[in-house]
């Protein structure tokens, strides 16, 4: 029997220790980031990668494991188990394929067949099925039962026929032959339903639609049950065949209970009953069956593209901590505006109000103008939102009128500002602080450093998915808190500036402990060395092992504090700095030294060359953050709508969303636009993030703008300058941002915008 590391080894093509190790280091308690960082001579050096997928697999066996124990008690207890079904239980290795085999034993209603077997009547289904030869009106003649409500040989032929067609149902065996068949031939088709054309406008290009099931990519197959659970769309689903009169699966029943048509006096009746078990009872169990293996499939794959958005935008670079001015923009409600200092502390908050109605530009001006000489601003930060273009201007303006070579404006995604605003986080920073100010200090901080902002949000709040509302919420968000966890633990948590919610995902971390770590700072100063981290609530031995080398202290006690080196392996850097007659604190940043080191004169009984390698790298490059360098995208002076916007025109802009289909890229109109998948390199690209990724700086051509529908479709490929208008010779500074739209192809118009249609 093969066991669980026998199994997970197996898929990923590694060593059965490699796995039993981690799954006991996992058992013991220990975190994925930390097992992938300090445990790589346990694990013989699986990445964090594989130890991710290792841990899901070994949650969904473990899953199975526990259903295939009480579906085998559930059988014994019916003295229905026997060695061949217990085998063909331990052999299955998927969820289907066990509830497939346990289906007949499984305890349901009465069904027409056990009403027949209860009548007496499985004796006649055995004999129909083996003696096809026999007439089976005959045969039912001596079953006839009034006692048992059989009044007839008709009556008695249906039992039977009932007693068949759940047999047939219930083959494990023909079911999956019959599933893998429907999935590799089967095509999904899809029509609008009877006076929901206008209604469901969005779903046009559904309105007469057919695929094979499985080359459906999948925000197409979530568009399609989102039409049908509107009740826009009618989803069917069969194999397209010449011949109507016998279903290639009523082939498969037939064959495998040796069922044929010889022109025995039994072969018509037993292909009816063939052919009534596919339409009744198989053909819909199945339908259901690949329609859900679709849409699971479908939304896993929407997860992974929203997860590897959402990880491309936690690790943007960071401005870095510099005195920033927050805008959220507003129209009719104002601007309003938040100053924070390096560490993220509010300095002060206004409103104003340059735009309609109230029009006080030259005001509006004045007013920021004399907040950064006030607190000596460096950053502007500028959400996307309604607004953001004029509010963009006004800041042109405004460096026009007060040139600062020191000050740089920005515009950043504004996506999830306002939950967090009204969050009982926000609530509790700021209870003093109109709920509206609070979005514009978001603003500002996400320049700063947008991953310890990002974390105080709900990751589904952030806008990078793509149909997020339509997968499976509890898996959805799972998989978001992973990579979070992921993106924290690789760049590292300084201590004293740490929120508790950036805390909070800190290996080995939790919410309370988080909470506990900040207490203990507010009630006894900063911290000067991790030790201290031993004092706080709640927070044990365990818990300091799993957190500890992902925590910095800056200007500690001990320089080794500000690196990922973890304490229990201090004694690696001690015993090279005595080796060397070196102090530690030299040692630090010395790459001359540091490079001549041969990390195999420094291993022992606890640490092997992988561990010492890294500590040896850490050193050179101490806390090193594994973010990019922070640069900015430039939108082009004069092109502010999309009305502005000119086929052939090279912009500039940063990518906003990446979806299976293609790049969505904010250039600075209000609208992004999008490069379809084939238009985002001179080469076949499968999947856009091969490519591009979430808040990439990027140059693109305009190929075709719809102004009226808001839809506009850009090209990254063989771009060629030409000249802007007139009154857009100006070059105009920066830009960041976050949204949506969509494409594919159409006959009668042009492709882009049937493009637009199919992704809405």
């Amino acid at each position: 029997m093969t066991t669980l590391a026998q199994h997970i080894a197996t898929e990923l093509s590694v060593k059965v220790s490699q796995v039993e190790t981690t799954i006991e280091l996992l058992d013991g308690g220990a975190t994925v980031p930390f097992i992938a960082r300090y445990r790589k001579e346990q694990t013989q050096g699986l990445d964090d990668t594989q130890l991710r997928f290792l841990e899901e697999r070994l949650i969904y066996l473990r899953e199975m494991n526990k259903r295939r124990d009480a579906i085998i008690k559930s059988i014994s207890e019916q003295g229905k188990l026997n060695d061949i079904l217990e085998k063909a239980l331990h052999n299955a290795t998927t969820k289907t394929a066990l509830e497939d085999i346990y289906l007949p034993y499984k305890p349901k209603r009465r069904t027409k067949a056990e009403i027949a077997r209860e009548a007496g009547l499985q004796a006649l289904a055995n004999h129909l099925l083996k003696t096809p030869s026999d007439t089976p009106t005959d045969i039912a003649q001596n079953y006839i039962n009034k006692d048992k409500g059989i009044e007839d040989s008709d009556q008695a032929l249906a039992g039977a026929r009932q007693i068949l067609m759940e047999e047939f149902s219930e083959n494990a065996s023909l079911m999956g032959e019959c599933r893998e068949y429907l999935w590799q031939l089967g095509v999904l088709s899809a029509k609008v339903q009877k006076g929901k054309e206008i209604e469901g406008a969005k779903f046009k290009d559904y309105f007469e639609y057919a695929e094979n099931i499985n080359k459906i990519p999948s925000h197409r197959a979530l568009a399609l049950f989102r039409g049908r659970n509107e009740n826009i769309l009618r989803l069917d689903f069969d194999v397209l065949v010449e011949n109507k009169d016998t279903h290639p699966c009523e082939q498969k029943i037939a064959t495998a209970f040796n069922i044929a048509d010889q022109s025995r006096a039994g072969d018509a009746w037993l292909l009816e009953t063939v052919r009534w078990a596919w339409k009744v009872k198989i053909h819909s169990r199945l339908d259901i069956d690949l329609k859900l293996k679709l849409r699971e499939a479908a939304e896993l794959e929407a997860i992974r593209v929203f997860s590897t958005n959402l990880k491309d935008l936690l690790l943007a670079a960071p401005a870095g901590p510099q005195i920033t001015i927050g805008l959220d923009p507003g129209i009719r409600t104002g601007v309003k505006v938040a100053i924070v200092d390096k560490t993220g502390k509010v300095l002060a908050t206004d409103i104003i109000y340059p735009h309609q109605p109230r029009k006080q530009w030259d005001q509006s001006i004045e007013t920021i103008q004399k907040l950064i000489k006030q607190h000596q601003i460096t950053l502007i930060s500028i959400g996307n939102g309604t607004g953001s273009r004029e509010t963009d201007q006004l800041c042109a303006d405004l460096i026009k009128r007060y040139p600062n070579k020191n000050l740089t404006k920005i515009m950043v995604s504004e996506a999830g500002a306002s939950v967090y605003s009204a969050s009982a986080l926000a609530a509790k920073e700021f209870p003093d602080m109109d709920v509206s100010l609070r979005g514009a200090v978001s603003i500002a901080r996400r320049l700063q450093d947008p991953l310890a902002e990002l974390v105080k949000i709900d990751p589904k709040s952030i806008g990078v998915g793509q149909y997020q509302h339509d997968v499976n919420q509890t898996q959805l968000s799972r998989s978001l808190e992973v990579v979070v966890e992921d993106c924290v633990n690789a760049v590292g948590v300084d201590i004293n500036m740490a929120s508790a919610p950036l805390l909070s995902y800190v290996a080995g971390l939790n919410k309370t402990i988080a909470q506990n770590i900040v207490n203990y700072r507010d009630e006894n100063g900063r911290y000067t060395k991790r030790n201290q981290l031993k004092k706080v609530a709640r927070l044990g031995p365990k818990a300091f092992q799993q957190s500890a080398g992902f925590l910095r202290i800056m200007g500690g006690s001990d320089p080794l504090d500000a690196s990922a080196v973890h304490p229990e392996s201090a004694s690696i850097v001690k015993a090279i700095a005595v080796k060397n007659s070196i102090k530690i604190e030299d040692i630090i940043a010395n790459s001359t030294f540091l490079q001549k080191l041969q990390a195999r004169d420094y291993i022992n009984d606890d640490f092997g060359i992988p561990t010492v390698t890294d500590i040896i790298a850490e050193l050179e490059k101490p806390g090193r953050d594994p973010r990019p360098e922070f640069t900015t995208a430039t939108f082009k002076d004069g092109v502010e709508k999309i009305s502005d916007l000119e086929p052939d025109m090279v912009l500039e802009g940063v990518v906003t969303n990446v979806t299976n289909f293609g790049a969505f890229v904010d250039i600075g109109v209000h609208q992004d636009g999008l490069v379809h998948i084939s238009q985002l390199a001179d080469r076949f690209v499968k999947d856009p993030h091969e490519v591009v990724k979430a808040g990439q700086i990027v140059k693109v051509k305009v190929q075709e703008v719809d102004e009226q529908r808001k839809r506009i479709a850009l090209t990254m490929k063989r771009m060629e300058a030409k000249a802007p208008p007139q009154n857009q010779q100006r070059k105009k500074p920066q830009a960041k941002a976050h949204q949506q739209n969509k494409p594919q192809k159409n006959g009668t118009e042009s492709a882009m915008m049937a493009a637009f249609r199919k992704a809405q």
